[in-house]
C-alpha cells in the first residue's frame, strides 16, 4: 500500500508499506523507492516516527538509487533484453495480421499492424515473460521439492516489486515472473529458498541448513540476485 511522509525538513517521502508477522521494522531501497516492512500491530505514528529517526539514511540511499538508475527500456524493434541470464534482441516487424510472439536463440520476434506501438509490445513481451516463467519455474519446482522431499499445494507467478518469492502456511508458492531474466542458478537460489520455508517457516539458522542442503553456495546466489535486482525491474 502506497503512503507519503511530510518529513521535519519539509520533504515529502513516498513508500510502500508492507505489513507482516514480524516484531521489527525493516526498510529496504528498491528500485521503485522506499519500502516498509512493519509488524501489524505497530501504528502508523510509530512507523513513522522510526522513519523520520532514518530519514538521512533513506534520503542517502535514495540519491545513490537516482544517480545509478540504469535507463529505461524502449520498446521498440532492436532493444536489448534478457532471458536465463543472456542477452536476446527485440524484433518488431509490421504485419497486417498479429502473429504470436516467437522465440529464437538471442531473438524475440514479434509481428502485428500496430508495430510501433510501444504499449502494446511491452504488453505482449511481457505476457510472453510471465508464460515462459509458468513453464520454467514449476519445472524447477518439481525438481527441487522432490530432493528437499516435501510437496506444495500450488504455485502462482508474483508481481512484488520488493520479493523474489514467498510462502505460506497453505504451501503456497509464488514467484516473481522477472526472475526468468536472470541466470538459471539464480532461479535455482530463490526457488530453493521458498521450497525450504515448507519445512521451516522462518529465517532461523534451521531454515539455512535446510537451503544448503539442496544449494550450498545459497550466499553467493544471495549477494549476486541483490546486484541484479535493479536491473531485473526495469521490465
Amino acid at each position: 500500500m502506497s503512503h507519503a511522509i511530510t518529513l521535519a525538513s519539509g520533504d515529502q517521502l513516498h513508500y510502500q508499506l508492507e505489513r507482516r508477522q514480524r516484531r521489527t521494522v525493516g526498510l529496504k531501497i528498491t528500485a521503485h523507492g522506499l519500502v516498509v516492512h512493519a509488524p501489524k500491530r505497530i501504528s502508523q505514528a510509530q512507523l513513522e516516527g522510526i522513519i523520520e529517526q532514518k530519514a538521512d539514511w533513506i534520503r542517502k540511499k535514495l540519491n545513490a538509487l537516482v544517480e545509478n538508475k540504469l535507463p529505461a527500456i524502449h520498446w521498440q524493434h532492436g532493444e536489448t533484453l534478457w532471458y536465463l541470464g543472456n542477452s536476446i534482441t527485440l524484433a518488431v516487424e509490421h504485419n497486417l495480421r498479429s502473429k504470436a510472439v516467437e522465440y529464437e536463440p538471442g531473438v524475440l520476434q514479434l509481428a502485428m499492424p500496430h508495430h510501433d506501438d510501444a504499449s502494446l509490445i511491452a504488453r505482449k513481451v511481457i505476457q510472453w515473460y510471465k508464460k515462459q516463467a509458468l513453464i520454467d519455474f514449476t519445472r524447477r519446482l518439481e525438481i527441487f521439492s522432490s530432493k528437499l522431499g516435501v510437496s506444495f499445494n500450488a504455485f502462482n507467478l508474483s508481481n512484488a516489486s520488493s520479493r523474489w518469492g514467498s510462502c505460506n502456511s497453505k504451501k503456497q508458492i509464488r514467484l516473481n515472473w522477472r526472475l526468468l531474466q536472470a541466470p538459471p542458478h539464480i532461479i535455482n537460489y530463490v526457488v530453493c529458498h521458498e521450497l525450504a520455508h515448507l519445512k521451516e517457516m522462518n529465517h532461523s539458522a534451521k531454515f539455512w541448513a535446510t537451503v544448503a542442503s539442496i544449494y550450498p553456495d545459497y550466499k553467493l546466489a544471495e549477494k549476486e540476485l541483490k546486484a541484479l535486482s535493479a536491473s531485473l525491474h526495469r521490465i
